[in-house]
């Protein structure tokens, strides 16, 4: 079946329908990942987004039940080149285009995702559409302009209830942190629990009254979707956290560290998606190859005005990957360490939280 990629551009590429059939409306960003589609997928920090993947063949190893990062497929659309005929894994359960479809997520392949991508480079993120009804393709463009990304979309992919997660090894050693959840992907939960924390997350509205009561060693801010300033009641809550426990941020949540301090952040022309991201700390002046899924940063002239100085640089583009407070144990990087593209060489920064909430024990027993 045909099926078209319309942009507000008023550019209309031409493919074959992959997955559900009908029409989905999405900013589109590209991602520079060769492998690790099934995480793209389940992200939920792609919510509201139709994804592009810039490697040409997507779909050779099929989907298995153990790299989802939450509970569903969370892209509102999906862009490939080519999709693999005869995927092969041991570990394969079912093919991409199935997995689409039983989502009612939209695809699209057989288009030049290449000249996408330029697109996209030269514009900025473009909103689009992706349709199976390409009878009427000149009528979509008004609506596409038209749409909206949703506002609330940290509370729809935020969990709704509180649970927990043991560690991964002794308790008796182990550090209690409560995870604020924006949208909070597996791994890094897995990541944590392999650190050593027992974790307790909660629901992105959860007040810091109800976090303190948990009597945790620490607060994770996680990933998550969206223009972190639509936010609010988020950046309240760490306002109201600092200084009470070390804290700790990553990707949405190291956004809305700096908000709450008296920072601004800044829509990027097209973001950075992938896992080939280089990142320099500034002190210890090493490089480390980085996963990144983020459309907005921090603006660095803002942080003039508050506790936070920049730790970490992006070397592509110079932006800010991270920031810690001059006087309190509170940090943030804006990638995701527990990805490792590298493959684990930014795993240090759960042992320097972790770290801070030992000294910070160690204050309250004296």
């Amino acid at each position: 079946m045909k099926a078209a990629l319309v942009l507000e551009t008023g550019k209309v590429l031409m493919g074959e329908s992959y997955g559900a059939t009908g029409e989905a409306f999405g900013e589109v960003v590209f991602n520079t990942g060769m492998t690790g589609y099934q995480e793209v997928l389940t992200d939920p920090s792609y919510s509201g987004q139709m994804v592009c993947m810039t490697y040409p063949l997507i779909g050779n190893y099929g989907i298995n039940r153990i790299d989802d990062q939450s509970e569903k497929v969370q892209v509102q659309g999906f862009i490939v080149k080519e999709a693999a005929r005869n995927p092969s894994h041991w570990q394969m359960e079912k093919n991409l285009s199935r997995t689409l479809a039983q989502a009612g997520v939209v695809g699209i392949k057989g288009i030049d995702t290449r000249a996408l991508t330029r697109l996209i480079r030269e514009h900025g993120v473009l909103r689009g559409v992706i349709t199976t009804d390409i009878e009427h393709l000149s009528e979509l463009i008004p609506r596409v302009k038209a749409w909206l990304v949703p506002a609330e979309v940290v509370a729809k992919v935020s969990t709704s209830d509180i649970y927990t997660l043991p560690a991964a090894r002794s308790e008796k050693d182990s550090f209690h942190v409560v995870v604020l959840d924006f949208g909070i992907k597996k791994n890094i939960l897995h990541a944590m629990q392999e650190s050593g924390f027992r974790l307790t997350v909660v629901p992105h509205n959860t007040s810091a009254e109800q976090i303190l009561d948990l009597l945790p060693d620490g607060v994770f801010l996680s990933n998550g979707p969206g223009d972190p300033k639509s936010v609010e009641v988020g950046i309240k809550t760490i306002q109201e956290l600092m200084g009470e426990r070390p804290i700790f941020g990553i990707c949405l949540g190291h956004q809305l560290l700096s908000l709450a301090l008296g920072g601004d952040t800044y829509k990027m022309k097209f973001g950075h998606r992938g896992g080939n991201q280089p990142v320099q700390d500034l002190l210890s002046k090493r490089v480390t190859i980085t996963s990144q899924n983020h459309g907005y940063a921090i603006a660095e002239e803002s942080l003039d005005q508050t506790p936070l100085y920049v730790t970490h640089r992006n070397l592509n583009d110079q932006s800010v990957e991270g920031v810690k407070h001059r006087q309190l144990p509170v940090f943030s990087v804006q990638y995701h360490p527990e990805a490792g593209p590298g493959p684990s060489e930014s795993l240090y920064l759960f042992e320097e939280f972790a770290q801070l909430m030992q000294e910070w024990r160690g204050q309250l027993a004296t």
